[in-house]
């Protein structure tokens, strides 16, 4: 996986707390949660490609199997 890019983000109190709970009920981080919620949000606006990055890794394996 390529390297990642941090960054600061000011958000309203009531909403983090919201969005803290979001991941708790989903078993994932904060941070997890927000990557899932732009990655949604991207994909349904057709901005990302609909592949993973886990099926592009599976799709090199397959490759170099070949």
């Amino acid at each position: 996986m390529g390297q990642k890019k941090t960054f600061v983000l000011r958000i309203d109190p009531d909403k983090f707390a919201a969005l803290e709970k979001w991941a708790a009920d989903e078993f994932r981080s904060t941070n997890g949660q927000i990557e899932w919620i732009i990655d949604q949000a991207l994909r349904k606006a057709g901005r990302l490609k609909k592949s993973t990055s886990k099926e592009k890794r599976n799709q090199g394996d397959e490759n170099q199997k070949g």
